[in-house]
This record gives C-alpha cells, sequence and structure tokens, in this order.
C-alpha cells in the first residue's frame, strides 16, 4: 500500500512540496517505482537544440534548471534520492530528435525539457503511449488537450491579450484601430494571432495579419504592409533574428511604432547588433515568466543563486523559465513521492492534482487540474532595456486582462 504523509494544513503540504525535502529510509523502502528511478537517483531527460538554431536559449535555460537542481540534491533530493539529468541534443533536427528521444525515454522518469515544435508533434504520439510527463519548451495551447504536457504559464494568445491591453489603457491604442500581427506559421504564431483576432472582435479594432515562415529573414514587405496600412502598434510572434529584422525594417522606414513581442522572439543578443537602440526604443516584451530583474521573492531568489554560481555569464529571462519549470516539475515529482509513487502514473495523478502551486512571482499560481486549460492566465509586461541584467524591466506586474476572462468563459 502507499506510504501517504499526513499535513497538519494545507500551506504545510504546499511549504513541503516545493522544498522537494529528502524521505526517510523507510519510506524509501516502500515508495513504488518506475522508469528512471533507481534506490539511488531520479533521473530526468532534457531533449533540446544545444547545437542549432535556438542554441542560445536552451543553453541559458539549462542553467536554471541546474540552479534549482542544485538547491533540492544539496538538501537530500527526493524521496532519499539525487535528482540528475540525461542530456540530448537535437540540434533542431526531427529525426534526430526522434533517434536520441527512443534511446533516453527508457532512462528517465519523465522529460523536464523537450524543445521544438516540429519534434514535439513527432514525438507526442509515444509520449500518450508511455504516459510519461513532458515539459515543453512552448506555450501553444495545441499542447493543452494532452494529459501529459506540463505547460508552466500563459499561453501564446492569452499573453497577447494581456499585452494588447496594457497597450490600449496606456493609450497606444483604441477602439477602431488598427492592430498589425507578424507571426511565424506553426502552433506559435498560431496560437498567438488567435489572441490578436480575439482582441479584435472585441474592441472592434482590425488585424492586419502577415504571416512568414519560421525561415523568413526578411520583412520588408510585411512591416512596409502594415505601415501602409496604419498600423498603431505592431505584435511580435516572431522568432529573435525575425524580430531584430522587422524593428530594423521599421527604423529604416523612421516609422515609430511599438512593438509587443511574445516573449520566444526575444533574446539579449538583439542588443548588441545595429537595431539594438530601436529594439530599446520600441519594443515591449510580454511574458508569463518573471524577468531577470523581477523583484519578487522568486526571481530575486534567481538573481542571487545565478550571481553566485555563474558570477561571469550573462543573464536571461530563460534562466528564470528554467528555473520554474524545475521547480514545478519537481514538485510533482515531491507530490508522487509523498504518495509513495514514483512510477509514472503515480507522477501523472501527482501532476493532475496540483492546483495553486506557488513559484513565489516567477509566474502566477499555477493549476493543473483541468485538462485543457492553462495553467495560468496572468502576464508580465516589460520594456527592453540594455542597462538591465538580462535586458528586460518589468511595466507591469503580473496581471490578467478582463477579455482573457472572457476568453476562458467561452471557451468551457
Amino acid at each position: 500500500m502507499p506510504l501517504r504523509r499526513v499535513l497538519p494544513t494545507a500551506a504545510l503540504a504546499l511549504a513541503v512540496l516545493v522544498a522537494g525535502c529528502g524521505a526517510k529510509t523507510d519510506e524509501k523502502a516502500q515508495v513504488k517505482t518506475g522508469p528512471g528511478v533507481t534506490d539511488d537517483t531520479i533521473s530526468l531527460g532534457i531533449l533540446t537544440d544545444m547545437t542549432g538554431p535556438f542554441k542560445a536559449s536552451a543553453l541559458t535555460r539549462m542553467k536554471g534548471y541546474d540552479l534549482y537542481l542544485k538547491q533540492v540534491n544539496d538538501r537530500g533530493g527526493i524521496c532519499g534520492r539525487r535528482i540528475e539529468l540525461k542530456q540530448k541534443d537535437h540540434a533542431y533536427d526531427v529525426q534526430k530528435a526522434l533517434d536520441a528521444y527512443f534511446e533516453l525515454e527508457p532512462q528517465v522518469l519523465g522529460l523536464l525539457e523537450l524543445a521544438g515544435t516540429p519534434m514535439t508533434a513527432a514525438i507526442e504520439p509515444d509520449i500518450m503511449q508511455t504516459r510519461t510527463l513532458t515539459a515543453p519548451a512552448s506555450w501553444a495551447a495545441s499542447l493543452l488537450g494532452n494529459p501529459h504536457m506540463m505547460i508552466v504559464g500563459t499561453t501564446y494568445d492569452l499573453d497577447v491579450i494581456n499585452g494588447l491591453d496594457h497597450y490600449k489603457r496606456k493609450g497606444v491604442i483604441k477602439d477602431g484601430d488598427t492592430v498589425g500581427h507578424v507571426y511565424v506559421q506553426g502552433s506559435y504564431g498560431d496560437n498567438a494571432v488567435e489572441g490578436s483576432r480575439f482582441v479584435g472582435t472585441q474592441w472592434n479594432m482590425k488585424i492586419a495579419e502577415q504571416p512568414i515562415g519560421e525561415t523568413t529573414a526578411d520583412l520588408a514587405q510585411q512591416i512596409g504592409a502594415l505601415k501602409a496600412a496604419g498600423a498603431k502598434a505592431v505584435v511580435l510572434s516572431t522568432t529573435p533574428a525575425q524580430t531584430a529584422a522587422a524593428v530594423g525594417v521599421a527604423a529604416a522606414l523612421k516609422w515609430d511604432v511599438p512593438f509587443m513581442v511574445n516573449v520566444v522572439g526575444f533574446d539579449t543578443a538583439i542588443l548588441d547588433s545595429p537595431v539594438g537602440p530601436a529594439v530599446e526604443k520600441q519594443v515591449s516584451v510580454v511574458t508569463s515568466v518573471a524577468p531577470f530583474t523581477g523583484t519578487q521573492a522568486g526571481p530575486r531568489e534567481v538573481a542571487a543563486a545565478f550571481n553566485k554560481y555563474y558570477p561571469d555569464d550573462k543573464p536571461a529571462i530563460y534562466v528564470d523559465h528554467g528555473y520554474t519549470v524545475a521547480k514545478v516539475f519537481l514538485a510533482v515529482v515531491e507530490k508522487a513521492c509523498q504518495d509513495g509513487d514514483l512510477t509514472r502514473d503515480g507522477v501523472l495523478k501527482a501532476f493532475h492534482n496540483t492546483n495553486g502551486l506557488d513559484t513565489q512571482g516567477l509566474t502566477s499560481a499555477l493549476h493543473y487540474s483541468l485538462v485543457g486549460r492553462p495553467s495560468a492566465t496572468q502576464s508580465y509586461i516589460t520594456r527592453v532595456d540594455s542597462k538591465a541584467p538580462g535586458g528586460l524591466t518589468t511595466v507591469e506586474e503580473l496581471f490578467e486582462s478582463e477579455l482573457v476572462k472572457i476568453k476562458g468563459t467561452r471557451a468551457k
């Protein structure tokens, strides 16, 4: 029979869950185990792009994982077991990802990261069969229907709604205006533009859409068209290189339009490029994960740990992202430990019973009991700031647009 630890209060239960405290010897003997769990270790997988086009964000995110895992292991691990990572590089190649996944999957309890839309689409059917809890490096709403996917934060469409709400309250846009949206076709951009479309219907705005491919490099035509259409603001759901290209074209046209960018479309390296000054002047970034300079307890904890262990490295928001994902994933593993079941089914049960998880401001409280619903609906608004560590400064703390509430009601 699985061992269950009775805790006196819900608050104490959450504190123990997030702390990831070690288990006693008798608990260690009685817990059920499955793939990736030995008497001494719990192995989690990383399948990401470490040498391809998205290596910068992936490698930075991995520092965030390492920082949180160090904390957990220093205080005894989970269920008396040390947490370790098994890493595979797919270089943003689907076949390499499949080969690496089939080698990695039998060795791990779950996947702490699965990066890349094409790779996730190819691997997702097997994840359903093996019942492997997986944290995709994505906030695409299309993944919400998979009960094995842990999305940490707000989906792309809701971020866009919150971002445009911020612009409207600041007087940047108003009812009846035209708003441009340049987006990469696929689960990322297609989901993001849904947010703009919803705003358009609610506020009688015209959404001038400019779809592009993932490898589109020249955005002169798209930005020129949006300028001609009289767009008062532009949303970019693009890659970082495309963000730089779009803002660069606008600067060349002397078009001082504000850009609201989904967080995956920003990289601090942009600030070192020729368009850095224009990006700093015109770009805001909407994100459900706190920036490195966040003022709440969680971001401050990340910054302190990063500055201690990586004093010579440049920080970025992806450190906070990785740290947050590790914190949430291991909270679920700890919950499974408390239930005496470290099998994959035990971890999934713990995952779906996780609600109101407090990340101390790294995200808003996370809820995972309802499959098909986002774990969070609040976003930060940040501005690009070359003087700030990580390149972003908070403009508005976590908030939720009234339109997000309306959209959520209609989705039920």
